[in-house]
């Protein structure tokens, strides 16, 4: 009698631990979502800007050419906007609104220069424009602004041959062409041994601004690789 009453008693506390746990643990969940979901509730931007030849050879390796042909079989790209993310300090935001608003199909077309993927553009809007609190033309407005505030160095406008580069001399190259840019507003990833994107951290209103976070995630080798440009 005794051990049946010891282990009810037992049982009865491990079930209050886990209501408490549970409580403690949706107090946490509401916290972050009453954040995360909230349109405009952010701290800074990141410009995503990727290496278009890589995300090409990536996209044959993986024999997904294909669905890549507006891309990658016709104008020459280089750096192509992957695109603009809401951030916070630490983390980040995603699928603000579901159902995101549907994207209008020719403010997806007016994209294409900078963005050359119509998956893409949708996607950037489900995902990280439902999180700017901008409606669709004004976000993908932000976007061209945005990305017209960066100047890509002239060694990579052209690039005809493969080229093996420090992630850190890429750097200083945007650093160099970009007033006001510093080697803690901006990271370089890779996969692999090739180049895969520049990141830029942003404030709200388009102004550089270091973004600690982000340069942690930088890439870690010594040498990347650049494949040249495509088409013609």
């Amino acid at each position: 009698m005794f051990r049946f009453r010891r282990t009810l008693i037992c049982g009865l506390i491990a079930c209050g631990l886990l209501v408490v746990a549970a409580t403690l643990n949706a107090g946490t969940a509401l916290a972050q979502d009453s954040r995360q979901n909230a349109p405009g509730e952010f701290d800074y931007y990141v410009l995503s800007l990727s290496w278009s030849p890589s995300f090409c050879e990536e996209a044959e390796a993986r024999g997904s050419g294909r669905r890549s042909q507006a891309q990658c079989g016709g104008r020459p790209f280089s750096f192509v906007v992957h695109g603009l993310w809401p951030q916070y300090e630490h983390g980040f935001p995603e699928y603000c609104q579901r159902p995101s608003p549907r994207l209008a199909r020719n403010i997806m077309t007016s994209m294409l220069d900078l963005m050359p993927a119509p998956g893409l553009i949708y996607s950037e809007w489900d995902k990280h424009g439902t999180c700017s609190g901008l409606d669709e033309r004004a976000y993908f407005e932000t976007i061209r602004k945005a990305r017209a505030a960066v100047k890509i160095p002239e060694e990579y406008l052209q690039l005809s041959e493969e080229k093996t580069v420090a992630p850190a001399e890429i750097e200083a190259a945007f650093v160099k062409a970009n007033p006001g840019l510093s080697t803690s507003a901006i990271a370089v990833t890779c996969n692999r041994t090739r180049l895969s994107e520049i990141r830029i951290c942003m404030s709200k209103d388009l102004q550089f601004r270091s973004c600690e976070e982000i340069d942690r995630r930088a890439c870690r080798r010594d040498q990347v690789s650049m494949p040249p440009l495509r088409g013609g």
